[in-house]
Formats: structure tokens, C-alpha cells, sequence
């Protein structure tokens, strides 16, 4: 099946059939959320994998009783990280350093730039808005790679943020959850939208070959 096909066999699942997805295929998935661009690399986020059956029962209560939380086979919460300092930013030059062999102060100029990037923002909110918009790129991602998997997945932002980083204790560990994503199989024999046409606006009005005003 071809990316193309694939993206058009999937869709946001809304009722699963509590099937477990094989350790490699979860691998995969989660491999390519690591992968995900993010701006300067810094990777902001982390993405929690919750399996354990009972846990998903309680984070269900806090997303709006949406079945597919308890029903999939693994839920990822994406949560940006609560802070973002030069201590970041040290640590990946570092990182960066040791993966291409090169001395620390060959990158001094991007160092710069990367503490004045941090530095910039207007107000921590600022900042954590940009953490989320990163982890929505890994979520993005995370959303293809299944689809090429033929695991589905549903994206949701149907839940209350503060009472699920209450219940996972999020604060203490400088997380805040961003959106979440539920793997597993489709239930067709429950779920309305299984089998249904994908619906989306006529590819020219949504790519745009742009000529100028």
C-alpha cells in the first residue's frame, strides 16, 4: 500500500476493538515520532506510552468519556515540556558535538543563536505555545506512520489538560499534556464511521499553487 493509499485508509477512529499492536509495530511508530523535525531540533516534548488498561479507564474520565481511550491498544500523550531554558540549549549542542565529532566551539555562533531564539519570547506562555506547535509535528508524524502500519489512531484534543496532568502527577516531572493519540483496530461492527467516504474539501481549494496577489 502506497503512503498515498494508506492516508486515505485511514480516518479518526471512533470506537476500537481493544486489538494489541505488535511491539515492532509499535516500535515503528513511536521510532518515527522521535524522528520528527522540530524547530532548531530541540525536540520540546515528550510522548508518554500508557498500555496499562486500568490507567486508560481513569484518563478516559478526563477526555470527555471518549470510548477509544479505554478501547485502543496504546495511548500516547504528547506534553510539551513546562520550561525551556539555556540549560536546553547547552545540552543539545553538546549532544550535537558528540554525534558529528566536532569540538564544541565550532558551534558557538549556533549556540548563540539558538540561547537568543529561547530568550525571545515575549512571555512563558509564549514559549510553551511554540512547545506545543512542536509536539503537534511529532503527532503529525506519529499519524502517518501508523496509517503506513495499518494501525489506526485518533487524534484528540477532547480532554481537560489540568486534570490529566493532575492524575499523571505531569508538573513534577515539567510536562504539560498537549493532545492525545489513541492506537489500535478499528471496531466496524460499532464504530458509524468505518467504511464511510473520506470527506475533504476539493484539493485546490486546500493546496494552492500561488502566482501572487
Amino acid at each position: 500500500m502506497s503512503l498515498i493509499e494508506a492516508l486515505h485508509w485511514r480516518y479518526a477512529t471512533k470506537r476500537m476493538n481493544g486489538g494489541k499492536i505488535p511491539r515492532d509495530t509499535l516500535d515503528t511508530i513511536l521510532d518515527a515520532a522521535h524522528l520528527a523535525p522540530s524547530s532548531y531540533g530541540l525536540q520540546p516534548y515528550s510522548v508518554l506510552v500508557i498500555e496499562d488498561r486500568a490507567l486508560r479507564e481513569r484518563i478516559r474520565r478526563t477526555a470527555c468519556d471518549q470510548p477509544q481511550v479505554s478501547e485502543c491498544s496504546h495511548l500516547l500523550i504528547f506534553a510539551a515540556w513546562a520550561e525551556l531554558n539555556g540549560r536546553h540549549v547547552d545540552e543539545l549542542i553538546a549532544l550535537t558535538a558528540t554525534a558529528r565529532g566536532l569540538d564544541p566551539r565550532e558551534l558557538e555562533g549556533y549556540r548563540q543563536s539558538l540561547h537568543a531564539a529561547v530568550a525571545g519570547f515575549a512571555t512563558p506562555a509564549g514559549r510553551r505555545d511554540w512547545a506545543a506547535r512542536q509536539a503537534y509535528i511529532a503527532l503529525g508524524t506519529a499519524l502517518t506512520a501508523a496509517a503506513a502500519q495499518r494501525v489506526d489512531a485518533t487524534p484528540m484534543e477532547g480532554f481537560d489538560p489540568a486534570e490529566l496532568d493532575a492524575l499523571l502527577g505531569l508538573e513534577r516531572q515539567g510536562l504539560r499534556s498537549v493532545v492525545l493519540l489513541a492506537l489500535g483496530y478499528r471496531d466496524t461492527t460499532q464504530d458509524r464511521l468505518a467504511g464511510m467516504a473520506k470527506v475533504r474539501w476539493p484539493r485546490e481549494r486546500v493546496v494552492v499553487e500561488w502566482k501572487g496577489a
